[in-house]
């Protein structure tokens, strides 16, 4: 199984980079490219790592700091991310192979057919 990612989220760093170092700095800016948001969600937006973003949000944000995504965004992967694989079942089966999901077709079996 690959691992799964995460990320940091570094707006907050990136603000102070450019003196900016209230969150309420935001507002403004934000509006002026058309984005309203309330001053608990700018603050929400600096101070806590958001699950779900707008990309219209986003490209606000990369134009008003004038930086790039991996500025904000620094992937990284998850702790415990990685499954060991299933022992195989007694009774002589063979192993599971990777990728199926533990599901294995049944081998067909061909038997006498009566022909005309």
């Amino acid at each position: 199984m690959a691992a799964k990612l995460d990320y940091h989220w570094h707006l907050r760093k990136v603000m102070a980079g450019r003196g900016m170092f209230s969150t309420t700095d935001l507002l403004p800016l934000l509006a002026e490219r058309g984005i309203t948001l309330s001053t608990s969600q700018v603050y929400r937006l600096v101070v806590e790592r958001p699950e779900r973003l707008s990309l219209k949000i986003l490209m606000a944000l990369l134009d008003i700091l004038d930086c790039t995504m991996d500025d904000l965004i620094e992937p990284i992967a998850a702790a415990g991310a990685v499954k060991k694989p299933k022992k195989a079942a007694a009774g002589g089966s063979a192993p599971e192979s990777e990728g199926l999901g533990g599901l294995r077709p049944k081998r067909a079996r061909i038997r006498g057919v009566d022909r005309p």
